[in-house]
């Protein structure tokens, strides 16, 4: 790392002693999460809201540095508004549409990865790690003041943990000395290198792929377009094999350079090395910062199974893809999404502790999509024979007029929300509507003329009825349906939803997937498949 930090590192949870530091016996929490990142907070904040208690536990004081990951997916913001952060990162983020696709010195082709409307939140935001941390953890603090059951700690070091049929047990270090917590479940937060999943010996797998990439934000102002540019082969003397521009806020650019995999890298981090590049790419005489520079070899890992008994892994600590497509943290928001309305459930003992299962065959899946798609985007990008170059090449020359060839080209599949098509917890489909709301997938949203539809949808079963009204349902023990009525549908809505049926009924769950659908039900359908959404069946 060189040159300028970001503002942001100061300490957002300084380390304070707790009482159960010095507790006779260790005191039990429900919930305990290992790890302070946007997932660990992202999770708690969730249980936390609904009610059920989390303890975060972090082995900093604080928002990292450097900006990392920066793509933030529309699926990202979603689940963002839902949680309070959503309205501050789309504010400060750099919103995003377009992409361009260059070989050499000339365009190939561009494309919108949101060409309808009727949508609240953009495709992507570009926005830097640590203000994402941020604005969760501002989040965070405003439900504490609310009275919501959440707490963070700051350099708690978890050094042991192990589990029974009841519990689990964690040794905790801190700077004024050790002690212990027990708690019902534990989600392990805490990255690619996790501590948790190496304390409990358990494997990482999967493939590194023999290639680097340097990663230099710079601070300059710039003509640009708010725009992600990609090259294959970009005209510079030294060329790379490909190149990424995209704005960050602040006037911070990310310029991403693919170096091969036989490099010196210790010289390759050299400021004056760093600098010649740059300046070679950007237009001449450009003036700029040098604010946080890296380099990193792609990797596709999972861990076989997410969870272990009380244990449960989450976001980069359960999974690890490559930065091309922006799957990662989007991705580990998606699992905080799905985790944690299954798990309030389980702790308030509305649903049967075999409901969590699901969250690995969802995630699990969720994951493998997204290892295959990095796995062939990272295979284009560093073809592995010179015939695979020379085809690589060719589907590029082709698709700069013939549009078939366009979705072969692959800079990067950009992060979408996974559809959990076939899954346990998904019930019947009896309206025959559009393919894109089929049970299992996400809800896409639809401007309601005085709102969005993503906003009635707040984190609990709702029985969704368009064209009609809907009928109050008595839910299940434990288990309320919140029923909206959307009589008079917008056309967004319509063909989002409708299609050619007149009217429809939709049951959604608390992570806004779809669970079944029905042009007409009756409260026995609905219970049925309220069931099947739980477990319970």
């Amino acid at each position: 790392m060189v040159g300028a930090t970001y503002a942001l590192a100061h300490e957002l949870y300084p380390y304070t002693a707790v009482p159960d530091q010095s507790a006779q016996a260790p005191v039990h929490h429900p919930v305990v999460i290992i790890g302070g990142g946007p997932i660990g907070v992202a999770t708690g904040l969730d249980l936390a809201q609904k009610g059920s208690p989390a303890l975060i536990l972090d082995d900093h004081e604080g928002v990292g540095q450097g900006s990392r990951a920066i793509c933030f997916a529309k699926r990202t913001l979603e689940i963002a508004d839902r949680l309070g952060a959503g309205p501050d990162m789309v504010e400060k983020g750099v919103v995003w549409n377009v992409g361009r696709v260059f070989h050499g010195d000339g365009e190939v082709f561009n494309f919108n990865l949101l060409p309808e409307d009727g949508h609240k939140n953009p495709a992507f935001i570009n926005l830097q790690q640590p203000y994402f941390e941020k604005f969760l953890m501002d989040a965070l603090r405003r439900a504490e003041a609310a009275g919501k059951p959440i707490e963070i700690r700051g350099r708690n070091v978890v050094t042991g943990i192990e589990q029974d049929e009841d519990r689990v047990t964690l040794q905790i270090d801190t700077p004024d000395g050790p002690y212990s917590v027990t708690a019902d479940y534990v989600i392990a937060c805490d990255g690619a290198r996790s501590p948790t999943r190496d304390l409990m010996g358990l494997s990482f797998e999967g493939r590194v792929f023999e290639d680097n990439f340097l990663i230099a934000d710079v601070k300059m102002t710039a003509d640009f377009p708010t725009e992600r540019w990609f090259w294959f082969e970009p005209p510079l003397a030294e060329a790379p094999q490909s190149a990424l521009l995209h704005k960050q806020p602040d006037d911070v650019w990310r310029i991403d350079f693919q170096l091969g995999w036989d490099i010196d890298r210790k010289a390759e981090l050299e400021e004056g090395r760093i600098r010649q590049r740059i300046d070679e790419f950007l237009p001449n005489g450009t003036e700029y910062e040098l604010v946080w520079t890296s380099i990193y070899t792609f990797q596709c890992r999972r861990m076989e199974r997410f969870r272990h008994g009380r244990v449960i892994f989450a976001g980069d600590s359960a999974h690890q893809v490559s930065p091309f497509g922006a799957r990662g943290a989007n991705s580990g928001m998606q699992d905080a999404d799905n985790l944690a309305w299954k798990l309030d459930l389980v702790l308030k003992g509305h649903a049967p502790d075999g409901l969590l299962d699901s969250y690995n065959e969802e995630r699990a899946f969720a994951a493998d999509e997204n290892i295959l798609n990095s796995t062939r985007a990272t295979d284009f990008l560093t073809p592995k024979s010179e015939m695979s170059k020379i085809f690589r090449n060719a589907v590029l020359t082709l698709a700069k007029d013939q549009a078939f060839a366009r979705p072969m080209v692959n800079s990067g599949r950009l992060s979408v929300p996974c559809t959990y098509d076939g899954h346990s917890l998904n019930g019947e489909d009896r309206l025959g509507g559009p393919e894109r709301t089929r049970p299992g997938s996400p809800c896409p949203d639809a401007d309601l003329g005085n709102g969005f539809l993503l906003d009635q949808l707040t984190g609990r079963f709702t029985l969704l009825a368009i064209g009609t009204e809907a009928r109050d349902h008595p839910g299940l023990a434990g288990i309320r349906v919140h029923s909206v009525s959307l009589p008079n549908p917008s056309d967004t809505l319509r063909d989002r939803y409708l299609g050619a049926a007149p009217h429809a009924l939709y049951l959604i769950r608390p992570d806004q997937h779809i669970v079944a659908r029905w042009r007409d039900a009756t409260a026995e359908q609905i219970t049925q498949a309220l069931k099947t959404a739980t477990a319970q069946t």
